[in-house]
């Protein structure tokens, strides 16, 4: 049987959708490089050959850690689906002769890279300039047009943005990215491979999206992501997921698979995606690449990722479209036959919808609770109501335990103030997006309040 190397950090598809799909394809051999979360572990131990978690998952060389460990179980794949550990995955399946993303993998992890590649290709993007000090920022904040938005160049979950909307802004912004990037690598939050890579930062002109030019009901956000894969250098497209309006400043709230769009708009979509991801010049690997949507047609390119999209858009495809794409991927690089869909599939095509919803301390404008939450998933399953045939649940291992208060939500911090992540069910995409605006709505007030004596959880993050 063909063994398999599963590299695991914080971030991505939840851990025991992976392993499971990944243990139907080959043996499984874990290398943690976070802590398996507590709902998992047990199966975790069960479906994995060896579960190995080294000592500081911050190796000084932890390209040569995973090599070792691949070639001490001998594995015929290596592969992860955390935005963390892309990069060093992919240097070691280089090292080994193994299928992987290739040495472009950190053009698809550092946005500096990133949009220097597509400036370099002509694509549609926010104007932006690198940023690695604070004279660095105010110089940038007098030259590109404003309102600017500042990230953390190798940052997920939209952790550390920071809107700018006039340069004196511009030293309490730096000030504060960093502070929660920071933070954030204490959670475990960070790139793994990369040494101080906290330290860099990207800047970008904030473009205007309109999602009513191109969805035919209001409640949609001005943006949608592409999800596909890249085989022995070849983009195949498989759908678009569409979403919720973000928290500010760009917080994501929900992903909702398909996105209901027209087959013209999708396929301009798809092809903006194709170019994106053909200029990095990915290998072998998942891709997710969201797109910003504006008037009259226009579109601007936000990131693309080497590695499939994160929270539960794995197993949404695969309950409306049928498709293991972990399975699928896995046989990829083993070296098996795959049929990726020619084309990329489109509503009518699926089978229902389904979206993940991140429950964060905010109502459905953006503002934060008038009072402190106990998150209980069987009181908002109970007394929520949602439309008929539509199923609920939650993610355990993205989610705290019942009982734990709910974060206040922090703006600079993005995901790492969540309580938990659930999933919906629905006939319909326009049914998805209903429920999520009734759960939103719901929540603060069917959520017990929270007591003064409850301990702050640890955050967490998708």
């Amino acid at each position: 049987m063909s063994k398999v190397l599963l590299v695991h950090a914080k971030g991505g598809p939840p851990l025991g959708h992976v392993l499971s799909r990944t243990a139907a394809k080959a043996e499984v051999h874990l290398l943690a490089l976070s802590a398996l979360p507590p709902a998992v572990a047990g199966s975790a131990h069960r479906l994995c050959a060896s579960v190995v978690t080294p000592d500081d998952a911050h190796h000084p060389d932890l390209v040569s850690l995973i090599v070792r460990r691949a070639e001490a179980v001998g594995a015929d794949a290596v592969l992860t689906f955390s935005e963390y550990a892309v990069v060093a995955v992919a240097e070691a399946c280089e090292a080994l002769g193994l299928a992987g993303a290739g040495g472009a993998a950190a053009l698809a992890r550092d946005k500096r890279l990133m949009r220097h590649t597509w400036h370099q290709h002509g694509l549609p993007q926010p104007a932006f300039r690198p940023v690695a000090t604070e004279a660095d920022l105010h110089a940038a904040a007098r030259s590109l047009p404003g309102p600017l938005l500042l990230k953390a160049a190798w940052s997920a979950g939209s952790t550390a943005h920071q809107i700018i909307r006039s340069p004196h802004e511009a030293s309490a912004a730096w000030a504060r990215s960093r502070d929660v990037m920071a933070e954030s690598a204490q959670l475990g939050y960070a790139e793994l491979h990369v040494a101080e890579a906290d330290a860099d930062f990207v800047v970008e002109q904030i473009v205007t999206g309109t999602a009513s030019d191109w969805f035919d009901e209001p409640g949609w956000g001005d943006y949608v992501s592409v999800e596909g894969v890249v085989t022995d250098g070849t983009f195949h497209p498989v759908c678009l997921s569409g979403r919720m309006p973000t928290v500010e400043p760009f917080t994501e709230r929900a992903s909702i698979t398909p996105a209901p769009l027209g087959r013209d708009a999708q396929d301009r979509i798809v092809e903006l995606a194709r170019r994106a991801v053909d200029a990095l010049g990915l290998r072998d690997c998942g891709t997710h690449t969201e797109i910003k949507l504006g008037a009259d047609g226009r579109m601007w390119l936000i990131e693309t990722a080497a590695r499939f999209g994160g929270a539960m858009t794995v197993p949404q495809i695969e309950e409306v479209f049928g498709l293991d794409l972990v399975g699928m991927l896995v046989d990829h690089l083993l070296g098996h036959r795959v049929e990726w869909p020619e084309e990329a599939l489109t509503p009518a095509r699926a089978r229902g919808a389904a979206g993940s919803l991140v429950v964060l301390a905010v109502d459905g404008r953006g503002r934060a609770w008038p009072d402190r939450r106990t998150w209980d998933f069987p009181a908002v399953s109970a007394d929520v109501s949602l439309s008929r045939g539509s199923r609920l649940s939650v993610v355990a291992e993205s989610s705290l335990p019942d009982g734990s208060a709910v974060p206040v939500y922090d703006p600079a911090a993005g995901a790492n103030t969540m309580a938990a992540l659930c999933l919906l069910s629905a006939t319909d995409a326009r049914t998805v997006l209903r429920d999520f605006e009734t759960l939103v709505d719901a929540l603060p007030q069917v959520l017990p309040a929270a007591r003064p004596s409850v301990v702050e959880p640890e955050e967490v993050s998708v």
